[in-house]
């Protein structure tokens, strides 16, 4: 069965009695090419399992893919109406279970404990809107995948794997550098899908760091200084932080600045992840000014 057919997808969801939604983000692939093309990304380690997470299968076209190159797969579906669908199209892969969840409602490390017993990797075509909330979700657990393959929107891919002082470079940017090291795979462009969405997709991959990079008074400050530093992007880093730490004024930012070697006036996009950090040691007292 070809599950990138156009013909067959809409079968499946007429037998299934639903459709296209728009609420959920649904895009389903139309090219065979691509759901191989991710599934060969992922990465084994040495002779250990290869353990998936897939998050939103749609009507399998990826899982099927991840089935044949994985050794387990747990495959998180909101829609409950994709169930049926899923349990025809996934006859044949008896190592994926099908979980009818909402990932963000659901406790990602206590599931990979029961369904793999140790590491996995993640791999989803993510719902647009949803990206960055996941994405945050699966890099600030206490068990970090090994690996994190994701489909999202081209501009969210280009934030992601910014560098300081590029117009790409954000919030987003820095909390993820801070988790694990992000690098751009390949594009899919929109005709790849069925509904067409009016943007380009690319496929990342985000390995996250199994101990912290650098270090910091705690991860609470440093995700108020990046929330701060780009709060107001047109204000300087002294001015736009301070919606943050409202008790702190602006002259001991400009101390911190200065210590750091920093010009008063620079803006929070200029700064590294490793500059955030190191702000989070002044603003704690654990190094004095």
């Amino acid at each position: 069965m070809n599950l990138t057919d156009i013909t067959t997808i809409k079968s499946l969801l007429e037998t299934a009695n639903t459709g296209f939604k728009k609420s959920l983000g649904q895009n389903f692939l139309i090219n065979p090419a691509v759901p191989k093309k991710i599934a060969a990304s992922l990465k084994r380690d040495g002779e250990n399992p290869l353990n998936v997470l897939e998050i939103g299968p749609g009507i399998g076209a990826l899982t099927v893919e991840l089935s044949a190159v994985s050794d387990t797969v747990a495959a998180v579906e909101i829609d409950g109406s994709l169930l049926p669908v899923l349990k025809k199209t996934l006859a044949d892969c008896p190592n994926v279970k099908v979980i009818n969840a909402d990932i963000l409602k659901t406790d990602i490390w206590r599931l990979a404990e029961e369904e793999f017993g140790g590491e996995f990797s993640v791999c989803a075509n993510l719902p647009y809107y949803i990206t960055s909330p996941i994405l945050m979700y699966l890099l600030e657990g206490d068990i970090k995948p090994r690996e994190i393959i994701i489909m999202v929107q081209k501009e969210v891919a280009q934030r992601l794997c910014a560098s300081p002082g590029s117009p790409e470079y954000g919030a987003l940017t820095a909390a993820a550098a801070w988790f694990g090291e992000c690098e751009r795979l390949f594009a899919v462009s929109a005709g790849n899908f069925l509904p067409k969405p009016k943007v380009d997709s690319e496929v990342i991959r985000i390995t996250p760091f199994k101990s912290p990079p650098y270090r910091v008074s705690s991860g609470e400050t440093l995700r108020r200084v990046i929330r701060g530093a780009f709060a107001r992007r047109r204000k300087t880093l002294v001015n736009s932080i301070t919606s943050e730490f409202p008790n702190m004024n602006k002259e001991r930012f400009v101390k911190i600045l200065t210590a750091m070697g920093l010009p008063a006036d620079i803006r929070g996009e200029r700064l590294s992840v490793e500059q955030f950090a190191e702000m989070t040691l002044y603003i704690d007292g654990v190094i004095p000014l």
